[in-house]
């Protein structure tokens, strides 16, 4: 085989070697035709065995000439522009070459001047045209046959790209048979052969006209309105569809057709990026010791990964589940190999090893994520709830206070808003605790943060939903009115950081969550994201409220005064006025309690340190007004 055919890879050497073969035939096929145009259609005996005679030089030298430019390393499928240019070059350096041959051989007295540029032009168009040829049939045609039918939303660079990798690709699996457009002025045009058909409110109609079975969003930049709207129009065509990443979320390599993916709940709940102030973030935690504890969970190990990207001196990992520190260990040390890492095996609870541990180790900032978060399971384990939730926080905070660490920021919930349950008001008093303890004058700055429901995070409704549809449903949900507040993961965790950073201590932080959804409005759409029908397909049940739920959750109760911070999506809250001592008291009667394993008087103190909470264990209504009284005088 040619030397330089065998340093292809070997896949390629046999179809190569029928390329090479084909062109030297468009190499004879070129010569013998501009010899037939020179002399008007009718080549004399003499002038075809000239043009004979001097074919093997031509025909030498010119494959000498496509090697050389490298023309044999592209596919037919995806000729592009280089590839023309390839040819282009190979074909003057084959007549130029060519000419300077013959003239050495026989000083051209037998080849007329003309024949040149003539054999150039055609050689030209015989090489290139089958290799264009091949190119339209495999993106119009034959691809057509078995794939299925497609319509790309979106005509700009993105889609455009799409489409030409559609069009190339075959094992893609797709064939674009329209772009839908919400711009006037692009419909009717064209994008390599593909029509832009109008704008996307005619997705069903366009579905159905074309047969298309797929929708592919080309839209990296699209807002959530704009994914929801789409996803609307592909619900009444009953088609599928799939979209690119988001433009934050694209790789390095841009817009590829791989990066399809399936249109998730956090695609249709989500916001535009958060504009964080990185360089504040940075300062905070720039070569700082940071610890986090319940590192291993599924919002504490988020806030791990975000934590490690800003360059800490060393990261603390705490956790009491094996597991979670195990995958959360190994996770960080593949993504930072070069990350200061301390895991932690141990109980929040435990004062002394908490103490020893941050005297040990002088963390500069405690993130304390550490919490029980189940709302039905907490209704029935109270003191567990109290035990973590509230002796657990006030353990690291005062541990954190001994040893003199900069901010310890408490991660509260929504639910500690006119808690209506018992993980609720645990969670109230722990945000209590450290404003308690900001009161004292310890150096350390406590900071509480507060947020809703977390999208995929470990015991969501979005687990239980999507376990309930692999299943085949019913998927259930409580109440047709109820609604959450929702934030991704990633969103919590970065206004956790920024809150952290610019909190100067006693403040109550509250994320702005946005609109709340109605669960029944998120169980229909992860239905429908499924490929199934809500109610058809998968059935949706309503099965009652729960013990402690409550239709709607505040993020501030009426007397908290919100306040807008400098970051748009941070406010500040105002707790309302609370007797230390009578607070102080409370807690002390709360641990005795918890000691001596009565429940009824753990909820009764519970509920009453929690002020608005609304429950006991006989599920009486008692009038929790204790933290309201003056001072000196005691619960009833």
């Amino acid at each position: 085989m040619i030397p330089i055919l065998e340093r292809l890879p070997v896949r390629f050497k046999s179809r190569a070697t029928m390329v090479f073969v084909h062109d030297l035939a468009m190499i004879a096929l070129a010569w013998v035709g501009a010899w037939w145009i020179r002399f008007d259609l009718s080549i004399p005996p003499s002038s075809m065995n000239q043009a004979l005679s001097a074919l093997p030089v031509m025909a030498l030298l010119q494959g000498i000439a496509f090697l050389h430019v490298g023309l044999y390393r592209g596919m037919w499928r995806f000729i592009s522009l280089s590839d023309l240019s390839r040819i282009f070059k190979a074909t003057i350096i084959g007549v130029c070459v060519g000419a300077v041959a013959l003239f050495l051989i026989n000083r051209m007295s037998l080849v007329p001047r003309s024949i040149f540029p003539l054999y150039g032009l055609l050689l030209i168009l015989m090489i290139s045209g089958p290799r264009l040829l091949y190119r339209w049939l495999k993106e119009h045609y034959l691809q057509e046959i078995d794939a299925r039918k497609a319509l790309v939303v979106g005509a700009g660079a993105a889609g455009e790209m799409l489409v030409q990798d559609l069009l190339r690709d075959p094992s893609y699996g797709c064939f674009p048979v329209g772009i839908v457009d919400d711009d006037p002025g692009k419909r009717g045009r064209e994008i390599h052969g593909v029509r832009v058909l109008g704008g996307g409110d005619r997705i069903p109609e366009f579905a159905d006209r074309t047969g298309a079975e797929i929708v592919l969003l080309a839209l990296p930049s699209a807002t959530t309105a704009q994914i929801r709207r789409m996803v609307g129009f592909c619900e009444k065509a009953g088609v599928a569809i799939r979209t690119l990443p988001r433009v934050h979320d694209m790789p390095g390599s841009g817009v590829a057709v791989s990066g399809l993916r399936s249109i998730s709940i956090e695609d249709l709940l989500s916001r535009p990026p958060i504009s964080l102030d990185r360089g504040s973030i940075e300062r905070g935690i720039s070569g700082r010791v940071i610890a986090v504890t319940g590192g291993g969970g599924s919002i504490g190990s988020e806030l791990c990964r975000q934590i490690a990207g800003f360059g800490p001196r060393r990261l603390m990992v705490l956790d009491h589940s094996e597991y979670n520190l195990y995958t959360i260990e190994r996770d960080l040390r593949e993504r930072f190999p070069r990350l200061d890492l301390d895991i932690i095996l141990g109980d929040i609870c435990d004062e002394r090893a908490v103490r020893h541990t941050f005297a040990e180790r002088s963390p500069d900032i405690v993130f304390h994520a550490a919490a029980y978060k189940h709302v039905p399971m907490l209704e029935r384990e109270v003191r567990e709830a109290i035990r973590v939730n509230v002796f657990g926080t006030e353990c690291v905070a005062r541990a954190a206070a001994a040893a003199r660490v900069g901010k310890f920021v408490l991660i509260s919930t929504d639910k500690a808003v006119n808690p209506a349950n018992i993980m609720g008001a645990s969670k109230y008093v722990a945000e209590r605790v450290c404003a308690d303890l900001a009161r004292t004058g310890s150096p350390t700055r406590f900071i509480t943060i507060r947020f809703g429901n977390v999208l995929g995070s470990a015991g969501s409704v979005v687990s239980l939903f999507r376990s309930q549809i692999e299943q085949g449903g019913p998927v259930t949900v409580t109440h047709p009115e109820i609604e959450r507040y929702f934030m991704t993961i990633a969103e919590a965790c970065q206004l956790v950081m920024e809150a952290g950073s610019v909190g100067e201590g006693g403040e109550v932080f509250v994320l702005d969550m946005g609109e709340p959804v109605k669960i029944r409005y998120l169980a229909e759409q992860m239905i429908w994201l499924s490929g199934k029908v809500p109610g058809e397909g998968v059935p949706i049940e309503f099965i009652g409220l729960r013990p402690g739920e409550k239709l709607i959750e505040e993020l501030f109760h009426p007397e908290e005064n919100p306040m807008q911070t400098q970051h748009e999506k941070l406010l500040l809250a105002r707790l309302r006025p609370c007797d230390a001592t009578l607070f102080s008291k409370g807690i002390d009667d709360l641990r005795f309690a918890w000691q001596r394993l009565d429940e009824s008087q753990m909820r009764r103190l519970l509920a009453l340190l929690a002020s608005d909470f609304a429950g006991s264990d006989d599920g009486r209504v008692l009038p929790f007004d204790f933290l309201r009284r003056p001072s000196g005088q005691g619960p009833r």
